[in-house]
């Protein structure tokens, strides 16, 4: 091979030199490609105790892992030789349109994550043309939350409290604001044991300790955030009076039953739909009971340890109630793909919360539209790679549920 010696010139054609970015901010949302580099990046700017609530699950932490593994599990078929140069995400869902498959689902304590908190969600929900959904127990108010987005699609999360009526205050209040979906909340009965949180001596609000003093040491942006914007506090409970411990509790009600669902029914206008369902035999009680929906939810793995799978749950619920009811999933969805597997396997729609968190800690408002998309950007590649150019033309085909382990059914177990 004759070699010669290089000509400054054609070195200068292969210089590419990028202008630096100036804005740190920027420049660490740039460098993210995956949600999960989003929680790396959470998680060096956050005190530990506070990353940990939110990246934690309940006990062992078995359910938030299956549930994020049966998403990887997941085997794709692709289509061959179709025309696809352009994809559809739009979709319809409770009665409303979302630019979508994914919606912001409900966190408690938002704004502890992150000062913006729930306006920095539901701003990015609004501007991407999905749906957010605000917490009972958030740190922004229903009408703060409205005026952050004020034709966004709005979702109300319902825990049916101790006290009745403050319940059925909220769900007023809710309506009064225009918000046009309510869920029902129906997997805490009690909370689950977070091991995390204990053993970081983690408290809401957060209290300063020798632990905490110097795990905040090197992040010194969070405390001066907290330190320096309105107290943290149940933005939509601070009328109801009592510590944050015993709205906490009051949360919790394990006598709720059926008759609240009528009731919450027979007062909400909009579409209700039932959130935390983990049975078939679950699904088919509600398919009867005027509900319009439900989500498939083990509350992200946040309650009861070694509980079913929402994902593996998905197929056979959609046969059992697909035609009745509108069937949503969430926990565990950390990319893009996993959305569309779901859809594929029959969900109309998704959620996600902890995906949304990661950005939000990783950069307020910017983070969480970094969040949103990256999820759209995996939507919209997997999609093409699948050759659909709709949502309506995934099905089942186009996935196989691969799994590591073996139901073992018994006799009276119903599927």
């Amino acid at each position: 091979m004759q070699r010669q010696i290089p000509r400054p010139a054609e070195i200068l054609e292969l210089a590419r030199f990028k202008k630096p970015e100036l804005n740190g901010r920027k420049r660490r949302l740039d460098a993210a490609l995956t949600i999960h580099d989003l929680r790396v990046i959470a998680k060096r700017r956050t005190p530990r105790a506070v990353f940990d609530y939110t990246d934690g699950a309940a006990e062992g932490e078995l359910s938030l892992a299956r549930a994020r593994q049966a998403f990887q599990d997941v085997e794709f078929h692709p289509s061959i030789l179709r025309s696809v140069p352009g994809v559809d995400t739009s979709t319809t869902v409770f009665g409303g349109p979302s630019a979508l498959p994914f919606g912001i689902a409900p966190t408690g304590f938002t704004r502890l994550m992150q000062t913006e908190g729930e306006t920095a969600g539901a701003g990015a929900a609004g501007a991407a043309g999905i749906p957010f959904t605000l917490s009972t127990l958030g740190t922004a108010s229903i009408e703060t939350v409205k005026a952050a987005s004020p034709t966004g699609r709005n979702w109300f999360q319902l825990y049916v409290m101790r006290d009745r009526e403050i319940s059925y205050g909220l769900t007023r209040r809710a309506a009064e604001a225009g918000f046009d979906t309510l869920f029902f909340t129906v997997d805490t009965p009690v909370a689950g044991a977070r091991l995390r949180d204990k053993r970081n001596g983690f408290s809401i609000p957060p209290q300063l300790t020798p632990s905490t003093v110097l795990d905040t040491l090197p992040r010194p942006w969070w405390w001066w955030d907290f330190l320096t914007t309105p107290k943290l506090e149940f933005a939509s409970l601070t009328s109801t009076g009592g510590t944050v411990g015993e709205l906490l509790d009051s949360a919790m009600d394990p006598t709720i039953g059926f008759d609240d669902l009528a009731v919450i029914r027979e007062m909400w206008p909009g579409k209700l739909v039932v959130k935390g369902v983990q049975t078939v035999e679950d699904a088919r009680k509600l398919a009867g009971l005027g509900v319009d929906g439900i989500v498939l939810s083990n509350h992200g793995g946040r309650q009861l340890d070694r509980a079913p799978v929402p994902f593996h749950l998905l197929p056979r619920v959609v046969r059992e109630v697909g035609a009745d009811l509108e069937v949503a999933v969430d926990t565990g969805i950390m990319h893009g793909a996993d959305i569309v597997a779901a859809v594929a396997l029959g969900a109309r729609f998704t959620l996600v919360g902890r995906a949304y968190l990661y950005g939000l800690m990783a950069g307020g408002r910017e983070g969480v539209d970094r969040a949103v998309a990256i999820l759209t950007d995996q939507i919209v590649r997997t999609m093409k790679l699948l050759q659909v150019s709709s949502l309506e033309e995934l099905t089942p085909r186009h996935v196989t549920q691969l799994t590591r382990t073996t139901r073992v059914e018994t006799s009276d177990q119903l599927v």
